[in-house]
């Protein structure tokens, strides 16, 4: 134990620590958004007004580890570890958990409204499944773990290096504007609304036969059970039950045929989906690259409700930094202010998602970047390289986040998921 240097008005203390509880320190003050050493600081000084030595901990296999408190704590501390005749590594341990018993984890903060996520272009090839699988994983993370999370400054500095051609492929992602925080801990719902079941197949889900039920029928009026029997769960030891899959059937490709024929067809999917609402906290849709009446209906359902705070629901619009990407976006952002006039709806815009960004593509690539920048309104809130750890989790059937927990892409997808929370 020693004191080699100071901070400010604070001294260094190197001792040791168990590691499960050094990690244990370190995910609650995450949690908590305090700093490590403030939680130290505080666990000693309840620590020295206990009355007598509290429970012993298992310090085996205690490894360095290091502190600034303030200066003649650990003089002070060291004096009473005597006196009680524990081991300054027992005492140090003792404190920490101390300080973790009397700070709890928080709860998970959930919506009083199920946030609806309606992710979509009518361009194929973009990525919206890849972005809606991603976010989702994401939402659901544990949260009493840490993960590696690009925070929102690295966002903006990408966004500006895109506009100079001379920039590095990976861009948007520097290790040293990384942080480990906690999961949401959201309960979360994906909904493959796509008939090609792009969403399904990647989470290594099956299609659901075209002679069941399915979320079509439940739409068109003529369910054949309950929606929720329909429900699969997307790998439970990662995301702990708290990630679900609501499969794709290839009779969606009659969707807009059957729903010409049902009333208030724009509020058809809300219909479907509303009792499952009670039982998530987000419920994100992968939509088809359609402008029909589908779209209609999950622009519908991902508007403001009453009671909703902006932002809380809405589009994400995914797309690539090239030229017809610019074109289908037109003709999105046309049919929403068509819904938003004439059924005097509020749909908000959650941002726009530049995917599968590679800038040695060069100035099309930069330039069309730059010109989704330069929107405004909707912003760009996420900018995801063009790497393999996606091509190769989709070829293996796996959760993004699980398969690369640590890869730029999976780090870019927490960060987006953070963006629009």
């Amino acid at each position: 134990m020693s004191m080699p240097a100071t901070s400010n008005d604070r001294a260094k203390v190197v001792s040791k620590l168990p590691g499960w509880l050094r990690q244990n320190l370190k995910v609650r003050t995450a949690q908590l958004g305090i700093e490590i050493q403030t939680a130290v600081e505080q666990g000693i000084t309840a620590w020295l007004d206990l009355a007598s030595t509290t429970t012993s901990v298992d310090t085996a296999g205690a490894e360095s580890f290091s502190t600034f408190l303030p200066q003649g704590q650990w003089e002070e501390f060291r004096r009473i570890a005597e006196d009680r005749r524990v081991s300054l590594t027992q005492g140090l341990a003792q404190s920490v958990q101390l300080w973790l018993d009397t700070h709890p984890a928080p709860d998970v903060q959930r919506p009083e409204i199920t946030r609806r996520v309606v992710v979509c272009n009518q361009k194929g090839g973009v990525g919206k499944t890849a972005i809606t699988a991603g976010v989702g994983e994401a939402l659901a993370e544990d949260p009493n773990r840490l993960f590696p999370v690009r925070v929102a400054k690295a966002l903006a500095t990408a966004l500006r290096a895109s506009e100079s051609p001379d920039n590095v492929p990976d861009a948007a992602y520097d290790p040293l504007d990384v942080e480990k925080l906690p999961g949401h801990g959201l309960r979360v719902l994906l909904v493959d609304f796509d008939p090609q079941s792009h969403l399904t197949n990647q989470l290594g889900a099956a299609p659901l036969a075209m002679n069941g039920d399915s979320l079509t029928n439940h739409m068109a009026g003529d369910p054949k059970g309950d929606l929720r029997d329909l429900i699969v769960p997307v790998d439970e030891e990662n995301f702990g039950g708290r990630l679900h899959l609501l499969p794709s059937c290839h009779d969606a490709f009659l969707l807009d045929v059957r729903l010409s024929a049902v009333r208030a067809r724009e509020a058809a999917l809300e219909r479907a989906l509303l009792p499952l609402e009670a039982d998530y906290d987000v419920i994100i849709v992968d939509c088809p690259p359609s402008l029909g009446l589908s779209m209609d209906a999950a622009a519908y359902y991902g508007r403001r409700r009453e009671g909703e705070g902006p932002g809380q629901s809405g589009a994400l619009i995914v797309v690539q930094a090239e030229d017809s990407s610019a074109d289908a976006y037109d003709l999105l952002t046309n049919q929403m202010e068509d819904l938003r006039s004439d059924l005097a709806l509020d749909i908000d815009y959650l941002g726009i998602v530049v995917n599968l960004y590679d800038s040695r593509r060069g100035y099309i690539a930069t330039s069309s970047l730059q010109g989704w920048v330069d929107i405004k309104d909707p912003k760009v809130v996420g900018l995801i390289s063009d790497l393999k750890e996606q091509k190769e989790a989709v070829r293996m059937k796996q959760p993004l986040l699980s398969y690369a927990p640590s890869s730029q892409q999976a780090v870019a997808m927490r960060a987006l998921a953070r963006e629009i929370s």
